[in-house]
């Protein structure tokens, strides 16, 4: 039981930061728009192909399969996204220790989780 709301807690995490933050309201438009690289007729599409890639994350993290994978793919993209909206938008980023404290603790947990079995 405890190992199931554990991966609902980190689920929870990317859900609220895919499909709410990203998709639904849009939320980090300005912080992806930031990115030099990319044009800014497509950083809506962007935003939006993040925010499905963090709700699949938070699908695949409650089956619990495969959860040392998912414990680098989560890593990859935190490093990722934290390293970048720092770079492209700090200015916008209203508390980077609060942000780099949670994002560090949510990988605590999904790390954790990749010590015990699939099965509860």
């Amino acid at each position: 039981m405890r190992i199931r709301l554990a991966r609902a807690a980190v689920a929870a995490v990317w859900l609220y930061e895919g499909l709410w933050c990203k998709v639904v309201s849009g939320d980090q438009l300005s912080i992806v728009a930031a990115v030099p690289f990319l044009p800014t007729a497509l950083a809506a599409a962007a935003l939006a192909g993040l925010g499905v890639a963090e709700t699949a994350l938070a699908v695949w993290v409650l089956t619990g399969r495969r959860a040392r994978a998912a414990a680098i793919v989560q890593t990859v993209l935190l490093v990722a996204f934290n390293a970048g909206g720092l770079l492209f938008a700090g200015d916008q980023i209203t508390d980077a220790g609060r942000m780099l404290t949670a994002n560090a603790a949510l990988l605590a947990l999904a790390w954790l989780l990749t010590a015990v079995p699939t099965h509860d």
